[in-house]
């Protein structure tokens, strides 16, 4: 079966809506999303125009894991939650050349809502990187997020990472591949992970996202996560749209098979009739009637990161 997988990320800029009743105010910001959708990411525009969960915050931003100016991330916490809680990671997708966490931080509230310590990193995506930079961002960012989480009330003895999309490849690579959190002197840090929607076998590289941020790997086997299911991996978590045509669904039962054939703890869900982008958007309060993503989620750290 020939795999898509391409996900751009677009800039929305803000739009001003007058106070409304409740529901025709959700009825307006759903019409207009839906009309910026064609000219920016839908997802972009939450940020700008969708409803946000009301105890959770940023408490921190711009802290640094490393030199570049895309190697920073922003800290959110639930409001009234006591510590230490249980701290995540999450990654957004971009097809490995777009995205910022400006983008995203609706989707981390949404999350630290939940009773979690969220981190939304940045990363380098292409052309500025090729493989596998941005993978090793993403470990640099987990463990750096590891050595500041007390100091805002996470404990990162009990840490997991997840993303959607592209993210969701970076949180399966640095899940199953060991030598990514061993080079940052954090082999063990990492107790659970969840992937949305995430490209997990997608060879050969055969669109212009794949073959961009991969194609000068000498070894392509080696940018897969499925290569590297292993019996001792962290209990992992995968959700995926039967309706997504921008990585089949396909990519998320053949690593949930791999896994369960290797006596791995993994858990999987198939969500009938939502899309590529419904799996990150329904976290919106906005959509999160549509599909319980977010409970599903949520209830899977807590029970593997008591």
């Amino acid at each position: 079966m020939t795999r898509k997988f391409h996900a751009s990320e677009g800039a929305a800029g803000p739009l001003v809506i007058p106070y409304l009743p409740s529901m025709t105010r959700r009825a307006v910001i759903a019409s207009a999303l839906a009309s910026l959708a064609a000219a920016c990411s839908p997802l972009a525009a939450l940020n700008a125009l969708g409803p946000r969960d009301r105890n959770a915050r940023r408490v921190a931003r711009d802290l640094a894991y490393g030199d570049d100016p895309r190697q920073r991330f922003d800290l959110y916490a639930p409001g009234d939650a006591a510590g230490p809680l249980p701290t995540l990671v999450f990654f957004y997708g971009g097809g490995w050349d777009s995205g910022s966490r400006a983008h995203y931080g609706w989707a981390a509230q949404a999350l630290a809502a939940q009773g979690f310590l969220v981190a939304l990193p940045d990363y380098r995506i292409v052309p500025q990187v090729r493989f596998p930079a941005f993978i090793e961002d993403a470990a640099a960012a987990t463990a750096r997020v590891a050595d500041i989480a007390r100091d805002h009330g996470g404990d990162p003895g009990r840490l997991g990472v997840l993303g959607h999309s592209a993210g969701a490849h970076l949180a399966m690579m640095i899940t199953l591949d060991r030598r990514y959190m061993a080079a940052v002197d954090r082999s063990d840090l990492i107790r659970a992970a969840a992937g949305l929607a995430g490209p997990y076998e997608f060879l050969p590289f055969n669109v212009p996202a794949s073959v961009n941020a991969f194609g000068r790997a000498p070894d392509p086997t080696l940018t897969q996560p499925v290569t590297f299911a292993r019996a001792d991996a962290p209990p992992i978590w995968l959700g995926h749209g039967t309706n997504d045509v921008v990585v089949h669904a396909e990519d998320t039962e053949i690593l949930r098979d791999r896994l369960r054939a290797l006596g791995a703890p993994v858990e999987a869900k198939l969500y009938p009739d939502l899309d590529h982008a419904d799996l990150i958007a329904t976290f919106s309060p906005l959509f999160r009637k549509k599909a319980p993503v977010l409970a599903d989620v949520s209830d899977f750290f807590r029970r593997r990161l008591a």
